[in-house]
């Protein structure tokens, strides 16, 4: 109906370069940590049944086959020939790739070469500074050291992203904080800190979001829900409010990730800062069918121009070409019902799904 072009995936991860296993494979499918429960399995959930739908057909199976069956038919394939046929049939021009994850993950440059589109790296700041923290002699010199890192990484990124909201939890202390204030912050972090140990403390936490302000490139913050080392109670993106007031005007946009079940907060934030954006990853994928639903949500109070598409595609490249398809889905099916009973003219609701797809994220991340 719309005609969209090829997408922006706006925030993704890699993909694995092996075969997970069916055990590892269907624990991509949800965000808990845990196994299923006895007597079930995670492809019986919203995104288990949009993989059934969405991605056997691409492997040459029916859609709605068996978990075995398509699992069989991967292990078939093999992973490279997956990855070629999934990602190749998402419809994405462009992918911000994440590169903060651990894990033998995809760089952005093979997953650009598996899929034929473009890739662009997303920094991770707490990622940055614990690689920094692991070859630091002092508090002083970390702070040199990772003042460089991130003026090193701008020119080369797309956008930086925290995940506060899992360390700390988003009701952090809005203000930059003082130089001695960070120093000693620093040391003593990494007077009881071991090698690889993740960055908690609010103070630096906080210095890294304003040195990332400071480049003025586009700041990713994970809000809304996660797995499980996240408190959901802490990660409403309404907690960020003082925080949005204190950077309007620095010249950064905050890109407010996810959001769900509090995606009409972050839709709210982004109608009265003009300097804040919401996204709809990770959350039309584990929605599913529910998808459009969630999507009309969204589209309440949200600006059009302020509401992004991603994927967080993650591990496995049937999320990307579930999230692409729920997307297109959701938006042929709500802004087409919109133009049927008259509520909208088709030529608005055009612009919009254009805006939508690709022209919200070129703008923000001056594609």
């Amino acid at each position: 109906m719309f005609d969209l072009p090829p997408l922006v995936d706006h925030h993704c991860h890699g993909v694995l370069r092996e075969d997970p296993g069916a055990e590892g494979f269907a624990s991509y499918l949800t965000e808990s940590h845990a196994p299923a429960a006895p007597g079930t399995s995670f492809f019986d959930s919203q995104v288990g049944f949009a993989v059934r739908r969405w991605c056997p057909p691409l492997l040459g199976l029916d859609p709605h086959t068996s978990p075995s069956r398509y699992l069989n038919r991967r292990r078939e394939l093999g992973p490279e020939e997956v990855a070629r046929r999934l990602l190749g049939a998402t419809g994405i021009g462009t992918f911000l790739v994440d590169t903060g994850l651990p894990g033998a993950l995809t760089t952005p440059g093979e997953l650009s070469r598996a899929a034929g589109s473009r890739a662009l790296e997303v920094v991770r700041l707490e990622a940055l500074a614990e690689r920094v923290a692991d070859t630091a002699a002092d508090a002083v010199s970390f702070l040199d050291a990772l003042d460089a890192a991130v003026r090193g990484a701008a020119p080369h990124a797309v956008a930086f992203k925290s995940v506060a909201a899992y360390r700390h939890g988003l009701a952090l202390a809005p203000e930059p904080p003082a130089p001695d204030e960070v120093r000693s912050a620093a040391a003593a972090w990494l007077a009881g800190r071991s090698p690889g140990e993740r960055l908690t403390h609010p103070v630096l936490l906080r210095h890294l979001l304003w040195s990332a302000v400071g480049t003025e490139l586009p700041l990713q913050l994970h809000t809304g829900f996660g797995d499980p080392d996240l408190r959901l109670d802490r990660a409403d993106p309404l907690l960020l409010t003082d925080f949005v007031r204190a950077t309007a005007g620095r010249g950064c946009d905050l890109v407010l990730l996810h959001g769900y079940p509090f995606h009409r907060g972050a839709g709210y934030l982004a109608a009265v800062y003009p300097h804040v954006y919401a996204d709809m990853g990770l959350t039309l994928g584990h929605t599913g069918a529910r998808a459009r639903a969630v999507l009309a949500e969204m589209l309440e109070l949200t600006p059009f121009g302020k509401l992004l598409f991603s994927t967080d595609g993650y591990g496995l490249p049937e999320l990307y070409v579930v999230g692409a398809r729920l997307f297109r889905t959701a938006v042929e099916h709500v802004l087409g019902e919109w133009v049927r009973d008259g509520s909208w003219a088709y030529p608005d609701a055009r612009r919009v799904a254009l805006m939508l797809a690709s022209g919200n994220a070129r703008r923000v991340y001056g594609l």
